[in-house]
């Protein structure tokens, strides 16, 4: 005969197994909430990616180059506080900066930071002096507008500019595309607080003008797997390989 073993007043408790899953999942939704946190502050805070859209930074940046900005150099901005962290350093003359349009403070540029709070800018027939020097041409610096200077259609401002001193704590911007770039010579220098990061890397580099994409629409379902095919065919005409990974 067996002995009978008298089940719990309150009945059969959970088990182990059930413990242990219950507290795997827990974990498992722990872990997967840090790394989003850690993500969107990596994201937001440390690094960004970024598209070059337009040609104002020419032949420096192309249309068309992915970057991955220093965020946390210029004090990195905690997402959803107001909350700027400490400066490792300010922006310096030479270094390209992302940083918010003065003008909606939404929209992000990408400049190079020509001068600092104190300098004296002067543009004279094109040549940019600070502090009355010279200011070193980026390598891959350009002028399009050829004319001679009683030919040119946009002298003032452009080619002619200043003396201005830049008000303490900003910074004066200009595009490596000269005579092509709208920058602090029409908006005026950029507050601190307005300052994103600077530019570090270029990850990817994507020239859609050596075959343009065809049009996408929802009235034609066989667009997007023509637009797939088309891609892959050109892929390699596509991508600039040689500016892969090229640091700034």
């Amino acid at each position: 005969m067996r002995n009978h073993q008298p089940e719990s007043p309150t009945g059969p408790g959970p088990t182990v197994e059930a413990r242990s899953s219950d507290f795997s999942g827990w974990r498992t939704l722990r872990e997967i909430a840090i790394y989003a946190a850690l993500f969107v502050l990596l994201k937001t805070s440390v690094l960004a990616a970024y598209k070059i859209p337009s040609a104002s930074m020419e032949d420096t940046l192309l249309i068309g180059d992915f970057l991955v900005c220093n965020q946390f150099i210029y004090g990195a901005r905690l997402p959803f506080v107001d909350y700027r962290f400490p400066a490792l350093r300010e922006p310096e003359p030479g270094d390209i900066v992302v940083f918010f349009f003065p003008g909606d403070s939404t929209t992000r540029y990408i400049k190079r930071c020509v001068a600092v709070g104190g300098d004296t800018v002067v543009m004279i027939d094109k040549q940019l002096h600070v502090n009355g020097q010279p200011f070193p041409e980026p390598d891959d610096s350009k002028y399009t507008d050829t004319l001679p200077t009683g030919q040119r259609r946009v002298r003032p401002i452009r080619d002619d500019f200043g003396p201005l001193v830049v008000p303490p704590d900003h910074f004066f911007m200009m595009g490596d595309n000269r005579d092509n770039s709208y920058d602090s010579r029409w908006w005026g220098p950029v507050p601190n607080d307005l300052i994103v990061g600077k530019a570090l890397m270029i990850h990817w580099s994507w020239d859609d003008s050596r075959a343009p994409s065809p049009d996408v629409s929802w009235k034609d379902p066989l667009s997007v797997p023509r637009m797939f095919i088309h891609e892959a065919v050109h892929f390699g005409d596509k991508v600039r390989f040689d500016r892969l990974f090229t640091v700034i």
